[in-house]
């Protein structure tokens, strides 16, 4: 598979969050980047470092099938971690776990990726690249269902 270039790690930390859509098998799959590092770098796989400054999740939340990113709105994001709408569970953005609400004890799936040149490559070998951003709403997900609707 070649490695098909998404966007800039500085266009991930300028919107905070950046969404594309890929194919799985039969399956469409939404995923979405986060910020990780807290100082811009040029790491890549095989680095000193902790790997890419962003990391790919997949767009559902453990808990219940809640987008984490939604269009015009992005990821909710509070000190390094990625912030359930629905029900305030925190995804550390770097890892993936989760330690409080109804999702404790869970992961997101990860999705590879790599940094070249400060552009982000999708690595993924599962995946293939469609199109940036999410597919149109099916109705199912009209935001939050709690009383907090989460926003920062």
């Amino acid at each position: 598979m070649t490695d098909y270039r998404l966007t800039t790690v500085e266009t991930v930390r300028e919107q905070g969050s950046w969404a594309f859509t890929a194919r799985e098998g039969d399956a469409d799959r939404e995923v979405f980047l986060v910020p990780c590092a807290d100082e811009p770098g040029e790491e890549t796989e095989g680095s000193a470092g902790d790997g890419p400054p962003v990391r790919a999740w997949i767009n559902r939340c453990t808990h219940e099938d809640q987008r984490l990113h939604r269009e015009g709105v992005g990821a909710v994001t509070r000190g390094g971690s990625v912030v359930c709408p629905k029900h305030g569970s925190a995804f550390d953005a770097c890892d993936g776990s989760c330690d409080n609400g109804d999702a404790a004890g869970t992961t997101l799936r990860e999705i590879d990726v790599a940094v070249r040149d400060g552009a982000v490559f999708l690595t993924d070998d599962d995946l293939t690249y469609l199109y940036e951003g999410l597919p149109d709403d099916d109705g199912d997900d009209d935001g939050p269902a709690s009383s907090s609707h989460l926003t920062f």
